[in-house]
């Protein structure tokens, strides 16, 4: 006869390497939801503090009241027919105008139960109509504005962002290299100018090469009136281009190269880095597989929130060069008090950084084998 009986061993191990698998996915979907639903916990209360400050607390709602009041109060004085009424006859006028247009605009009620009403369009991407800035179609939506915006701000923000990312990233691997050297010292030494900001630069482009010299134009995209040719059309938004890309590069190029080259220093002095370079591997491999590869997720890191930054745009620095971008945009809506516009890009962008940081744990461990999504920690 056959024998037919089996080690315990045998019949076990295949048990445990299926059940590893349902376990494994279970974790990492355990994960998941854990991570997505406190990012969306996060992202509901930085909504509704942001409705909160761009209200003020309800203390824009009484400047709008009083606004309203006022407009009304003018338009009444300068009617003729309204202007003949007797003084108790047109402020009852005008107080009964102001309420209907409180009414209309909802200031009738309290804004703590307004403010709730605004957090749920605001989840929801409900973002509504401006209150007094218009698009240039004269749309008072506030998704057809941000849609207009948003290109001149992602034309500007990714040529500079980018320009200083890749820019400093690679001139710092350069002075890792050449550690101690006269053009190492001179970046360190240039490093505190990065604390003053791109329109602080700006001001002086302008004076210089504007306003002294006149090689370039003072602000704006293109030039009055946009030529009708495509490659002067190119060139006129090129020239527009330079000044404000070169402030931003100015004022944040020497801090990003100081610091990517403290940090590309600090994994090129490990132990195992010394090891490689005692074993005679070539330095652009010791560079690439011991140096880059460590600190790939911080470079990723680094280069997904400058990404969802674009989002936002340079409020001083486009309203400096006239850039009709996002920022402009904003820094229009914070003067006037249009709470809509401001909670509506402020939405978007909580999105987007939500969003970019449930990715990032992924990418991780994709670009790092010591990472493992929910697992706890990195793998040992």
């Amino acid at each position: 006869m056959t024998d037919t009986t089996f080690s315990t061993e045998e019949t076990e191990a295949p048990v445990e390497s299926t059940q590893k698998r349902p376990n494994a996915f279970l974790r990492l979907l355990r994960y998941s939801v854990g991570k997505f639903f406190s990012l969306f916990l996060a992202v509901t209360i930085g909504m509704y503090l942001t409705i909160l400050i761009a209200n003020m607390g309800g203390y824009v709602d009484e400047i709008m009241k009083a606004q309203i009041r006022d407009n009304i109060g003018l338009q009444v004085s300068m009617d003729p027919e309204t202007r003949r009424l007797p003084v108790a006859e047109r402020q009852q006028l005008i107080n009964d105008l102001v309420e209907v247009e409180e009414r209309r605009l909802g200031l009738d009620q309290p804004f703590i139960g307004r403010s709730f009403r605004f957090l749920y369009n605001a989840l929801t991407l409900n973002l509504g109509r401006a209150q007094h800035i218009s698009s240039d179609s004269g749309s008072r939506f506030v998704r057809l504005i941000i849609l207009e915006r948003l290109p001149p701000t992602l034309l500007l923000m990714t040529t500079a962002s980018f320009s200083l990312f890749f820019l400093s990233l690679i001139f710092a691997l350069f002075l890792s290299r050449n550690y101690g050297s006269f053009l190492d010292k001179i970046v360190i030494a240039l490093s505190p100018t990065s604390s003053a900001p791109p329109w602080f630069y700006g001001i002086f482009l302008l004076l210089i090469f504007a306003a002294v010299l006149g090689w370039l134009p003072f602000g704006g995209m293109v030039a009055a009136p946009p030529p009708e040719d495509p490659i002067a059309y190119a060139l006129s938004l090129g020239r527009h281009l330079i000044l404000p890309v070169a402030s931003w590069l100015m004022s944040g190029f020497f801090a990003s190269v100081f610091s990517w080259r403290t940090f590309f220093l600090i994994f090129s002095m490990e132990d195992y880095v010394e090891l490689a370079r005692a074993k005679g591997l070539p330095a652009r491999d010791i560079e690439r597989r011991y140096i880059l590869r460590p600190t790939l997720p911080n470079i990723i890191t680094s280069f997904a929130l400058m990404l969802i930054g674009l989002w936002q745009g340079a409020i001083i620095t486009e309203t400096v060069f006239n850039w009709p971008g996002l920022g402009r945009m904003l820094y229009s809506a914070i003067q006037v008090f249009d709470t809509p516009v401001i909670i509506g890009s402020n939405v978007i962008y909580a999105y987007l950084l939500a969003l970019t940081v449930f990715l990032l744990d992924f990418i991780y461990a994709l670009v790092d084998p010591r990472v493992r999504v929910g697992s706890g920690g990195p793998k040992a």
